[in-house]
């Protein structure tokens, strides 16, 4: 019994003096030694906001966000009546939030550097936005996430040749439709229209095309 409270105090002092690398690592060594403990909910809890500690800002490398988001998910699937749960629950939420703001803002910039380099980063932001949406259908980015597609599929469309013009320009259609179904009243109604009406001029410019043709 006493070494089991001196290996606890241990892992515990170095959390409690921030080097959370080491707490929990030793907050692991403490579990698989007294996986039956009376503390071994709160070494979980304390070594799963030890790595918590040290997930560093969104636009950084997220391995410690990965593995912290681990530990929290063990924690709450093995003490879900823990008086810790709700701690441990609000910061699963809080890196799962800053995993997908670093994902978002990837595809962001791949929408951004598309006004200029059209065709690859253009590309590049539709896939990474389709997959940001499909991996995180219920976040808070997801409308601008939409926009964004509708904006990257008009920029993509406006700029293609003529061969590929009509059928992006119709995907454009259908992201924009995507966007106003799920959020009829959004807030980037504004902007949205403005692109709307750059995609129904490129289509009425190709169907004049397609009939000066035939």
């Amino acid at each position: 019994p006493q070494g089991e409270r001196v290996m606890f105090f241990f892992a515990n002092s170095y959390f409690e003096i921030g080097d959370y690398n080491f707490a929990g690592y030793q907050f692991e060594r403490f579990l698989k030694s007294y996986p039956r403990s009376d503390k071994a909910a709160e070494a979980a809890f304390l070594g799963a906001k030890s790595y918590y500690m040290l997930s560093p800002k969104y636009s950084l490398d997220q391995t410690d966000t990965d593995k912290a988001l681990t530990k929290l998910q063990l924690f709450i699937n093995s003490y879900p009546e823990s008086e810790y749960t709700v701690e441990a629950n609000a910061m699963a939420q809080e890196l799962t939030t800053k995993k997908e703001k670093k994902a978002f803002e990837i595809a962001k910039q791949f929408v951004k550097l598309g006004e200029y380099y059209v065709l690859d980063y253009n590309l590049s932001a539709i896939s990474s936005l389709d997959n940001f949406v499909n991996d995180y259908p219920g976040s808070v980015y997801r409308e601008e996430a939409l926009f964004q597609k509708f904006r990257a599929t008009s920029n993509l469309a406006i700029n293609s040749t003529f061969r590929k013009r009509k059928e992006r320009l119709d995907e454009a259609m259908e992201a924009y439709n995507n966007l106003i179904k799920n959020y009829p009243e959004t807030e980037f109604s504004k902007d949205a229209e403005k692109l709307l009406e750059a995609i129904q001029d490129e289509l009425n410019k190709y169907t004049e095309l397609e009939n000066l043709a035939k």
